[in-house]
């Protein structure tokens, strides 16, 4: 009975506080926990399709290509050609792991020791000094793309990682990693870093420079070897010493490779063309529609041509803008300018529609050349009027009788008035759409001399027309778009060329054109050697101002203005600044 009586009492007796404390603490514990665990659930569950963040979508890549077929620039494109292991130089991946992540091919998602090393370093400054994120870490926030500081979005790089670690190899993931970093402004991977820096692609690069790509990893803008070379090649002497200290080079290759550091140099620029590939850009619709995949489009660009017209362009204007088109006579767009620099204006005015003004007068002589006029039949110069339409010449002048070749060359309005009233306005208009260019022109007389507005393509159009032999023309500018397999889309298949004037009519419009570059000709600045005719053509007030002329191999035609239509000085003409724009690039 007495034992009974004790277990009753134990059974009353109270539990101590220490017990309770420890009862609560595990009850604390289990209840983080399952915080922690349902947090993590929630974010991974808020997590997008790891498969689609993998293999993430975008809008389709263009690549303009020249006539010879090297890139001009590109549009839509994040990345260059892919890389992995396999494909480059062990010492560019070796270069990466050495600085980067010395341990990768040994520790999972996380490297522990280095995570803890970091975190006290980072005590005992005070401040974050250094990192401790792995290689597949890196790759988790380079997939995500996201730069927030937020706890969720490191809970879900730290999912990615367990999931990269588990899915791929350590190979797989470092070349996702080498292809997904950015190192370059809108631009990601290794191969885009090297030909931005260095012109090669990644397979191409040397130990130097893997290193001192390598060196960009810690901060693209503070370590790049183009804005701070000399932090850039500090960081790459260390990566180099690295490299020694794990065995993946000797001492003498590192030194070889340390006297080969030196600043990248700036890549050319590429806005001298992206006139052009806007302009390419807005034919490719009209030739495939709607794009579902990365395209290579072949153009008719001559890069060089390009870049010396835009130099010359830069060199003669100051004050106005301009715009200038070469065409081959086989209609091939040589080099398209649309303004003197893209980053400040982006609006093409070689495609834009002002008047022409002089420029448009062969049109007129070529009714008359049909008709059975010669280079030396006369006319008279003197003040004509058709009803209240009653235009001067350009200096007030006139000159009585002279034969159209003078009247020509000196560019005077009385005579293409009169010829088009002999010979009817519906004959002119007629001719204009023979060559390509009548769909905008006003029936009425100030069309004859320039009224009607029109671009510099359609106005170069018509010349080319006359030194093709009197052949039509039909300009161009895509050859070919392919897929970057090389499997073709589209291929022009130019259409035969016809007769538009005859060959007398040719003949005799070649020398009128001759004369005006000649000496005492309005457009005498644009003669070079080589130069086989030209004409000039100025708006009213100075408004516009204009030169087509040609060579043996092109036709080009210049314009110059201001975008606001205000008058230009009263010395800026066809045969001033666009002659000798003309004449800088063709001598």
């Amino acid at each position: 009975m007495p034992q009974d009586k004790n277990n009753r009492n134990d059974e009353k007796r109270p539990i101590s506080w220490r017990w309770r404390f420890v009862l609560w603490m595990l009850n604390l514990v289990a209840v983080a926990f399952v915080g922690i665990g349902v947090y993590v659930a929630v974010i991974y569950f808020q997590m997008p399709s790891l498969d689609a963040i993998l293999y993430e979508t975008r809008a389709p890549a263009i690549v303009f290509l020249d006539k010879d077929g090297n890139e001009i620039r590109s549009a839509n494109k994040i990345m260059e050609t892919p890389v992995s292991v396999e494909t480059l130089p062990p010492y560019v991946w070796q270069s990466i792991v050495a600085i980067e992540d010395k341990r990768f091919f040994k520790h999972g998602p996380l490297d522990t020791r280095a995570l803890f090393r970091a975190i006290i370093s980072n005590s005992i400054k005070g401040r974050f000094a250094i990192g401790g994120s792995s290689i597949t870490q890196q790759t988790a926030k380079n997939i995500f793309l996201s730069r927030d500081k937020k706890i969720s979005r490191k809970v879900q790089e730290l999912i990615l990682s367990y999931w990269l670690e588990n899915r791929f190899n350590k190979n797989q993931i470092l070349d996702l990693y080498m292809n997904r970093v950015s190192l370059v402004g809108g631009l990601r991977g290794l191969d885009a870093a090297a030909r931005v820096m260095f012109q090669v692609p990644a397979t191409k690069l040397t130990l130097a420079q893997a290193t001192q790509i390598a060196a960009m990893l810690k901060a693209p803008t503070g370590y790049s070897p183009l804005r701070n070379p000399t932090r850039n090649i500090a960081r790459a002497r260390v990566i180099l010493q690295e490299m020694v200290r794990q065995g993946y080079i000797d001492i003498n290759t590192a030194r070889a490779a340390a006297a080969q550091l030196r600043p990248a140099r700036q890549t050319p620029d590429t806005n001298v063309y992206r006139y052009w590939t806007d302009f390419v850009t807005e034919e490719l619709n009209s030739q495939i529609g709607t794009m579902n995949s990365d395209i290579y489009v072949h153009t008719t660009l001559d890069t060089r041509l390009q870049n010396k017209i835009t130099n010359n362009m830069r060199n003669h204007l100051q004050e106005y803008q301009g715009a200038a088109l070469a065409l081959e006579r086989n209609g091939a767009i040589r080099a398209m300018v649309g303004g003197t620099d893209y980053q400040v204006s982006q609006f093409n005015r070689a495609t834009a529609h002002r008047q022409p003004g002089s420029a448009f007068k062969p049109v007129v002589y070529l009714v008359a050349l049909e008709n059975g006029m010669t280079p030396d039949s006369m006319v008279n110069d003197s003040q004509f009027k058709i009803g209240d339409y009653n235009p001067k010449n350009y200096n007030e002048k006139y000159y009585g009788d002279i034969t159209l070749a003078t009247a020509f060359a000196k560019s005077v309005n009385s005579v293409p008035l009169k010829l088009t009233a002999q010979y009817g306005l519906d004959s002119v208009l007629s001719m204009a759409a023979r060559l390509g260019v009548g769909a905008r022109l006003k029936r009425e007389y100030s069309t004859v001399l320039g009224a009607s507005e029109m671009n510099l393509v359609d106005l170069t159009t018509i010349y080319a027309v006359i030194w093709n032999n009197g052949e039509s023309v039909h300009p161009f500018s895509i050859t070919k778009i392919t897929t970057p397999n090389g499997d073709v889309l589209y291929e022009r298949n130019p259409s035969e060329s016809f007769a538009v004037l005859s060959q007398q009519t040719v003949e005799y419009m070649t020398e009128l054109l001759g004369d005006v570059v000649a000496t005492g000709g309005t457009g005498h600045r644009a003669d070079a050697p080589g130069v086989i005719g030209g004409k000039t053509g100025t708006s009213n007030n100075n408004r516009d101002a204009w030169f087509v002329g040609a060579n043996d191999k092109y036709i080009m035609g210049v314009w110059v203005g201001n975008d606001d239509f205000t008058p230009m000085s009263s010395k800026i003409t066809g045969g001033t600044i666009p002659a000798e724009i003309f004449h800088d690039t063709v001598k």
